[in-house]
């Protein structure tokens, strides 16, 4: 079933709004240990209420994960990311992926912690694959044009950036000094003099 992120019922909660409590109650308790009265009164309305806008838990598992998911590969689509040598590409799909994570922060939370549990977890799963293979041809790419240094694996180069992506859910917070743009200029900083072949 799908429905449009915007759309809005009964007075008081828009599907966003529903959205942005299950997956804070999600990655505090964990998924399988929220039940939708639990959500019901975090929200302070009925379960009829939550029912209005999804048919089930499930999914708003699959509405949040859907979230950070469609942010990342919307990265991958932007202009930067599609043209021009493969280094600069690799370089804005990181800068790109690190605006996502500081931006929906919760929602690339609970995708990190998926393990594949139900059906909605593995498709999940499958899309991170896919994100991490389009990762992994940039990088491969850099080091045939040149731009990258061919002694470490590509695959390997791909998980070393986004372990440290990813390693800003444990402690970046919004609102306690840098942005998402700080970060990103950052990591690059440290994570690219040491990937590129030659200064450029």
């Amino acid at each position: 079933m799908s429905i449009a992120p915007g759309r809005r019922g009964r007075p008081g909660h828009s599907l966003d709004s529903l959205l942005d409590v299950a997956v804070a109650v999600f990655n505090e308790r964990g998924y399988d240990a929220t039940s939708m009265d639990e959500l019901a009164a975090r929200l302070g309305v009925t379960k009829s209420a939550i029912y209005h806008h999804v048919p089930s838990k499930v999914e708003l598992l699959r509405l949040a994960l859907d979230r950070a998911l469609d942010a990342l590969f919307a990265v991958t689509e932007e202009p930067g990311a599609t043209t021009g040598p493969a280094i600069d590409r690799l370089e804005h799909v990181v800068r790109g992926s690190v605006r996502v994570l500081t931006a929906e922060l919760p929602s690339v939370t609970l995708l990190l912690r998926v393990r594949g549990n139900s059906p909605v977890e593995q498709e999940a799963l499958q899309r991170r694959r896919r994100f991490d293979r389009v990762v992994t041809d940039l990088v491969r790419a850099a080091e045939e044009e040149g731009d990258v240094r061919p002694d470490v694996d590509p695959a390997v180069t791909s998980r070393l950036l986004f372990g440290a992506v990813n390693s800003l859910t444990e402690w970046y917070r919004p609102g306690r000094g840098l942005d998402g743009t700080a970060v990103a200029d950052a990591l690059v900083a440290i994570t690219f003099d040491g990937l590129r072949a030659t200064s450029r």
